[in-house]
């Protein structure tokens, strides 16, 4: 008979290794459903803005249920290992930014501390400096005239009086 996994050992499969940033991420989870009360978000009802596109998003997405695909999993690349919660059905929202840790443990020892440490010592608290993103729009999608791939119409460029996709686009700028 199979056990069921843990939630570390989910995050942990789902990211292909264990490692201190997935730590970080599974931490920022607890301290989201700690402090918010926050559940899996099936559809967009729980927003999450990361500022960094390391390890611990994937724990988001599989404890959280936010993901770049459903929209609401919003990439802020600040570099910061911060992350920010919103819950649109209640208004709540929270930003969680790491705090310095020690730099003498080596990779175990620093994972193991932050998965046995209470959130309060790992993260500082705030409220978020940007209000809650717009929920997901679907665009038309527009083929672009020079390489005839289509993109969606936010993404269109005019150049030489053609719609080109961004990879096309040939920007023009004199400076400053």
């Amino acid at each position: 008979m199979c056990r069921e996994k843990t939630p570390w050992e989910r995050v942990a499969e789902f990211h292909g290794h264990e490692c201190p940033g997935l730590a970080i991420g599974f931490k920022a989870c607890e301290a989201a459903i700690r402090k918010m009360g926050i559940r899996f978000s099936a559809d967009e009802e729980i927003v999450c803005v990361t500022e960094n596109d390391a390890c611990g998003v994937d724990a988001i997405q599989v404890l959280t249920g936010c993901t770049f695909g459903k929209g609401n999993l919003l990439y802020k690349g600040t570099g910061k290992i911060a992350y920010s919660f919103f819950n649109r059905s209640n208004g709540e929202k929270l930003r969680m930014v790491i705090k310095p840790l020690n730099d003498t443990m080596d990779r175990q020892q620093r994972q193991d501390y932050i998965l046995s440490s209470p959130i309060d010592e790992l993260f500082n608290f705030s409220e978020p400096t940007f209000d809650l993103p717009e929920k997901a729009k679907i665009f038309t999608t527009i083929i672009c005239e020079h390489c005839g791939e289509g993109a969606p119409e936010h993404k269109i460029r005019i150049n030489d009086g053609k719609k080109v996709c961004l990879d096309c686009f040939k920007d023009y700028s004199r400076g400053w």
